[in-house]
């Protein structure tokens, strides 16, 4: 289980644009991003939408042993799983992540290792 730590951090308790609240963290001040749902990601505020965007691409560029950015394919491709989650609210983050990613590859013409 993977957990990212945002004790203090304002996304722990985020004002939606609806002008309720929302919790993203456990009790511990810890959000589970493998349980954050796209309707948690697409209705919080822009910076924290980017910060936890660019949080889950350097846990995935650490999967692949990655340490490199390319930060406009970053920027773009963090706009689409945004652009996703908007449209699929019931997905996982993770899942959107996988859908956009794929997309890209295939239209990119990216082969993976097996």
């Amino acid at each position: 289980m993977f957990h990212l730590m945002l004790r203090g951090y304002r996304p722990c308790r985020t004002r939606l644009r609806t002008g309720r609240t929302q919790d993203l963290c456990e009790p511990d001040g810890y959000v589970d991003v493998q349980k954050l749902t796209c309707a948690q990601l697409a209705n919080t505020f822009q910076e924290d939408a980017d910060y936890l965007t660019a949080w889950y691409s350097g846990w995935y560029n650490g999967l692949a042993k990655k340490h490199m950015m390319q930060v406009s394919r970053a920027k773009s491709l963090e706009h689409e799983v945004i652009v996703h989650c908007k449209a699929n609210p019931g997905k996982k983050v993770i899942e959107a992540i996988d859908v956009v990613f794929k997309e890209y590859r295939a239209e990119k013409g990216i082969k993976m290792k097996q």
